[in-house]
């Protein structure tokens, strides 16, 4: 109860403190000489309103950039996080810039060195006109489309791994078939005379291999279960088969 008194005589001595303010205030404005005075400092009192509301509309500015900016750095943050994710998870079949996408095995898993060539000045040009066909991998939501009794237990990246496999064979299989037969060694030409035995005019203008192929220029299991990721690869619109002569040719879409 004293507090509250206390509180109302500070309020009321405040009140008549102001109101002897404005008595003074009033007899001086009654001086021409003091009124000028008065009217300037008014003028100035408007001035610096006028210069706080500017200073208040700019800090609310740049309040605002500064949430904007947060949250960009944010959105950068997340890409970062993203990039580093992807850097950290690539796939192993996935292309490389050091390394040349042109059969995706190593060297020493490719039976094709053990395939020479004649000497190179007696080699033909490189056919520029016919480059080799490859499948395209795989993505996530084709292999998560692809219905569970034909997945089975086979992971995304083994089926890219017999795309990789795939696309080996058919970068082997054309690098003989585009070049002349007189400058290839021996063991290349019996291959390019029977890749030439097994087109059809139904494979005429089409890439394809056979099992031979696969087993020729790869290291791939042919088996039921790599049958199986056929079948896979045949739902995803990659390859149709095609039969006749006692084989099944494997053709590119």
């Amino acid at each position: 109860m004293s507090g509250e008194l206390e509180d109302l005589t500070r309020h009321i001595n405040d009140k008549i403190s102001s109101i002897r303010r404005v008595l003074e205030l009033r007899s001086l404005a009654q001086d021409a000489e003091k009124r000028k005075i008065l009217l300037k400092v008014g003028q100035d009192v408007l001035e610096i309103n006028g210069l706080l509301d500017q200073l208040e509309k700019h800090i609310g500015q740049q309040r605002y950039m500064l949430a904007c900016l947060k949250e960009l750095d944010e959105f950068f943050l997340e890409d970062v996080r993203d990039g580093r994710h992807l850097k950290d998870n690539t796939p192993a079949y996935m292309p490389r810039k050091s390394q040349p996408v042109t059969n995706g095995l190593a060297p020493a898993q490719s039976k094709t060195s053990e395939i020479q060539v004649a000497p190179e000045k007696d080699q033909p040009r490189k056919n520029t006109h016919n480059p080799t066909r490859e499948m395209e991998y795989i993505t996530v939501q084709e292999f998560d489309g692809i219905p569970p009794y034909m997945r089975g237990r086979v992971t995304h990246g083994q089926l890219n791994a017999v795309v990789q496999g795939i696309n080996a064979a058919v970068t082997g299989k054309y690098s003989i078939l585009q070049q002349s037969a007189k400058a290839l060694s021996s063991a290349s030409r019996k291959l390019h005379q029977r890749f030439k035995d097994e087109e059809t005019k139904d494979t005429k203008g089409h890439f394809f291999v056979v099992e031979a192929d696969i087993k020729e220029f790869t290291q791939l299991k042919v088996d039921k279960r790599f049958q199986g990721m056929l079948n896979m690869l045949r739902h995803c619109q990659r390859l149709r088969e095609l039969r006749g002569g006692g084989l099944t040719r494997y053709v590119l879409l």
